[in-house]
């Protein structure tokens, strides 16, 4: 929660990530496995809220949060970009998360890699808005299907999931389908990740939207 009360501090918005336990609870970390921030085995999925709690966040005495606390603490103080971490064709994780935003009252939007979840979103709750993230995914990620990570790279499932704005990895923006997907449905476009102000300098003037860390923009 520290990151997240610094951002409020700093009036700034927040990109974060949340996944479902194995016991139903909505909680927000950024992995998948446990081992990079908390030094334990396995992954969030597969864990109960339980286990989770015993973990500590990068040596620190943080503990991984549930998502309606997040909200509770934000408030509305500042706007939430809330990526869906789906790592496969499960979407339980959707039908969750709309039943504790629903009566959320501060601004938000969903993201995803996964077009299954956009797609839930634009079918069950389609007032709220709702990005595709993607990026150069044939190049990486071979553990998915290469024909998905083909579609979501070149942008081809947005004929279905209808996301209304596009998040993409600045590295890999230059990918002729952004602009063709920005230009011909009209939509917005965010970068990520930006990690100083050199990549600063270039997003501001030409996106709409861009996720930075590590450094202010202020």
């Amino acid at each position: 929660m520290l990151a997240f009360r610094e951002a409020v501090k700093q009036n700034l918005a927040i990109e974060l990530d949340i996944h479902l336990t194995r016991d139903g609870k909505v909680v927000v970390f950024h992995d998948e496995s446990l081992k990079r921030i908390c030094n334990a085995e396995g992954t969030v999925e597969d864990s109960t809220f339980d286990t989770l709690q015993h973990l500590h966040l990068s040596g620190t005495s943080e503990h991984m949060p549930l998502f309606s606390d997040v909200l509770r603490y934000v408030n509305g103080r500042v706007p939430l970009l809330i990526e869906l971490k789906l790592p496969d064709s499960n979407m339980k994780l959707c039908p969750a998360t709309w039943d504790i935003l629903k009566d959320y009252k501060g601004p938000y939007m969903v993201q995803s890699f996964n077009s299954l979840g956009i797609r839930w979103f634009h079918k069950h709750a389609p007032q709220v808005l709702r990005g595709q993230l993607s990026s150069a995914l044939t190049r990486t990620n071979p553990e998915n299907p290469f024909l998905a990570r083909f579609c979501v790279q070149f942008l081809l499932t947005n004929l279905i999931c209808r996301p209304d704005f596009i998040s993409y990895k600045l590295a890999d923006a230059g990918n002729p389908s952004v602009w063709l997907n920005h230009y011909l449905y009209r939509i917005p476009m965010a970068v990520w990740t930006l990690r100083n102000q050199k990549a600063y300098k270039t997003a501001r003037n030409k996106y709409d939207m861009y996720i930075f860390e590590g450094f202010s923009v202020k």
